[in-house]
């Protein structure tokens, strides 16, 4: 069977996965997400679920699969929790829908550029909450710096870790 060669960066370096992961690791993620801080209050510091939707959307590397990989977990999520549902939807649609336009420019394979991505989005991710419950729905709360910096850090260095994992369960298309 001949070989077609690859037009774009990309074509080239865009990864699948198996349909079981693709469904069983953002339900996971979702899982612990919701559960876990009821047994342990300090957990709730990670944020698994948007975690999940940067590494999908910059492996994918289409803003437009970002984009919904990022609204489905975003709505399950919402589904799971006490909060309006879409204020996570939205977030994870705009996580997910910048972090696979970053993934298309930029080597997301070293663990440095993910560590500095996956630390960019959490910041993100945590500024675009309060942003859309302070505003849009007159749920204000305060943005302390110091909190979402370690947060941000914390779940930065948690991605590495689950990214390198998560490799393990990819395929090339």
């Amino acid at each position: 069977m001949a070989m077609i060669p690859h037009s774009t960066r990309r074509e080239k370096d865009e990864h699948g996965f198996h349909p079981a992961a693709l469904i069983l690791i953002p339900v996971l993620a979702i899982f612990l997400q919701v559960y876990l801080p009821l047994r342990f209050p300090s957990i709730q510091a990670l944020n698994l679920p948007v975690l999940v939707v940067i590494y999908f959307a910059v492996s994918r590397r289409s803003p437009v699969a970002g984009t919904l990989i990022g609204m489905i977990i975003g709505i399950i999520q919402d589904a799971m929790t006490h909060l309006p549902l879409g204020i996570n939807g939205i977030v994870d649609c705009i996580v997910g829908y910048m972090a696979a336009s970053i993934g298309v420019r930029v080597d997301v394979e070293n663990p440095g550029s993910r560590l500095i991505i996956n630390f960019v989005f959490m910041l993100l991710a945590s500024a675009l909450h309060i942003v859309i419950l302070g505003r849009l729905l007159g749920m204000h709360q305060q943005w302390i710096w110091v909190h979402q910096l370690i947060r941000a850090v914390v779940n930065a260095l948690v991605g590495v870790v689950l990214f390198a994992v998560f490799d393990r369960l990819r395929r090339r298309v």
